[in-house]
């Protein structure tokens, strides 16, 4: 069974909200939704696909991108650390 990561957002005052994984890594479709910016699968691949997302400053598509602490999430002007 697969364990579900343990995300906590926290905010700054640098427009920049923090997450913080308890596993190695979180794919980029999940991770959109725990930080509330997907609803749901469908709207994060859509989102993704779109062109909509970037990862340490470059557009994804791939809503399988694992995204590992040091990384940087970016959607529509709000920025997340992956940590």
């Amino acid at each position: 069974m697969h364990k579900l990561p343990d995300l906590q957002l926290e905010n700054s005052d640098d427009r920049a909200e923090r997450m913080k994984i308890d596993t190695e890594y979180i794919k980029l479709d999940s991770f959109l939704k725990a930080v509330n910016i997907a609803s749901s699968g469908g709207d994060a691949k859509m989102m993704i696909t779109g062109g909509m997302v970037k990862v340490n400053n470059e557009t994804e598509v791939r809503r399988g991108r694992k995204l590992y602490p040091g990384d940087r999430v970016e959607v529509d002007g709000r920025t997340f650390p992956v940590e």
